[in-house]
Parts: C-alpha cells; sequence; structure tokens
C-alpha cells in the first residue's frame, strides 16, 4: 500500500488548529477516491524532551496510481486547497511504501 502522510508542527493555536482538522479538514480528506484507510495520530512526546510536532495523519490507497489520481480529482484539489489555507507554514507532506 501507499501512504499520504502529513506530519504536522506544533501550531500558534491549537484549539483553532484542532477544531478546523476535525470539523472541516478531516471530512475532506475522507472523500478522497480510493482512500482505504485513514489513521490520525496525536503527538503526545518524545523519548527526550519536548516534540515540535502536533499530528501525523496517514492516508493509505491501493498503490501510487490510485494515491495519484486522488490528488489530482475535485476532492483531492479541495483538500489541498483547504490544507494551504490553514497549515501551509505547519505541514510537511510526504509519501511511503509499506513494507512486509
Amino acid at each position: 500500500m501507499t501512504k499520504l502522510i502529513a506530519l504536522y508542527r506544533k501550531p500558534a493555536d491549537v484549539a483553532e488548529f484542532d477544531k478546523h482538522y476535525a470539523e472541516v479538514h478531516i471530512p475532506l480528506v475522507q472523500q478522497y477516491p480510493g482512500l482505504r484507510k485513514l489513521e490520525i495520530t496525536r503527538i503526545t512526546g518524545a523519548p527526550i524532551g519536548e516534540t515540535k510536532f502536533h499530528l501525523m495523519c496517514e492516508m493509505y490507497f491501493d498503490n501510487k496510481e490510485a494515491m495519484d489520481a486522488a490528488l489530482v480529482s475535485k476532492e483531492g484539489k479541495a483538500v489541498a486547497r483547504d490544507l494551504m489555507s490553514f497549515a501551509a507554514d505547519i505541514v510537511i507532506v510526504f509519501i511511503g511504501e509499506e513494507q512486509s
């Protein structure tokens, strides 16, 4: 499986970020065509010291082609627009392949 991973640094206003993320962004992400699974992890700490990260979202697709199709779909464009409107300066997005 191919994963699209979004890793968010701590936002300036955590409550505002969390509200928008839960009420607006996740419902948009759930509309990705071909999305097989969605996992959200709240980052709660690090082995040593504090972490600069707040949240990680992993979006699973059957393969890279399915993910690419989702990203260019109208739903994917809506997700990208929303992401840039509230988290452009705190998000890192990357792609991974699961290993068995």
